[in-house]
């Protein structure tokens, strides 16, 4: 970005703030910002654990509505067989 890397911008932002709001100021934003993005992570993790365990049971879902289905069609060849031998 127009030769600029990171950590320059990083600490022009900094001095920007200290000019504008004054070095206590910028301590107490500072300050606010960690705690929010350490709040953030924090939401970030319990999201990622709900949708994980939500895959979880959608796929446990999954594999019974398959055995059950596997079920219905030995019933269904059990039926058929039974019906076979009583009409012939």
């Amino acid at each position: 970005m127009f030769g600029v890397g990171l950590i320059e911008v990083i600490i022009v932002v900094i001095a920007l703030g200290v000019l504008f709001f004054g070095e206590n100021k910028t301590t107490e934003i500072a300050r606010s910002l960690g705690k929010f993005t350490g709040e953030f992570k924090k939401s970030r993790k319990e999201i990622e654990k709900e949708i994980i365990g939500g895959k979880k049971e959608i796929s446990e879902g999954i594999e019974e509505v398959e055995k059950e289905m596997e079920e219905m069609k030995e019933l269904k060849k059990s039926i058929t067989a039974t019906k076979k031998r009583r009409v012939g």
